[in-house]
């Protein structure tokens, strides 16, 4: 049965919290602020703590629902979107696509990264089209990864509704996409 260790949480888990975090609120302020919110929550409930759990995957789940609850706050705004696009395989680099359109490999690494960075902002620019509710459903499945039924729980709506917002969104993502980035 594993035992909590708040002492090194700091050491052991900060960087890797601070990256998750940033990588789904694309705020760098705002993404030291959650972590250190959820290693307080942390303290505050380190008594719940059953050792089922590594301490890191406990945390990371105090730490999903404070991302959770963000976005459950700015509900009514738009909020930006970190999509993590690489669509290299290249270890270091390794990363997700939104849809099986994948260019071809470059052999000029600063080409990459180039192309790489500006398909990130014509994507967020996408993102930044779509109805607010289209945007904060996408983001919280498809980039942040949140299971189908918290989502569900949190925003009020059905699984059958919730697909069809995604594929929605899919869609014009892809058509943006095409009308901007690869038919230009």
């Amino acid at each position: 049965m594993q035992k909590l260790d708040p002492n090194k949480w700091i050491d052991k888990y900060s960087d890797y919290l601070f990256k998750y975090t940033l990588a789904r609120v694309s705020d760098y302020e705002l993404s030291k602020d959650i972590v250190q919110d959820t290693f307080f929550s942390a303290l505050k409930s380190a008594k719940n703590f059953e050792g089922k759990a590594s301490e890191r995957t406990w945390l990371v789940s105090i730490l999903k629902r404070k991302i959770i609850d963000y976005y459950r706050k700015i509900n009514s705004k738009k909020g930006k979107a970190e999509v993590r696009m690489n669509f290299y395989n290249d270890g270091d680099n390794d990363g997700d696509w939104l849809e099986e359109r994948v260019p071809q490999t470059w052999d000029n690494m600063a080409e990459k990264q180039l192309e790489n960075k500006e398909l990130q902002n014509q994507i967020n620019s996408c993102i930044d089209k779509l109805p607010e509710k289209y945007a904060m459903v996408f983001k919280m499945r498809t980039i942040q990864e949140i299971d189908t039924e918290v989502i569900c729980n949190e925003l009020e709506i059905t699984s059958s509704n919730l697909w069809v917002i995604i594929h929605r969104a899919r869609t014009q993502l892809r058509r943006c996409l095409e009308d901007n980035w690869f038919n230009k």
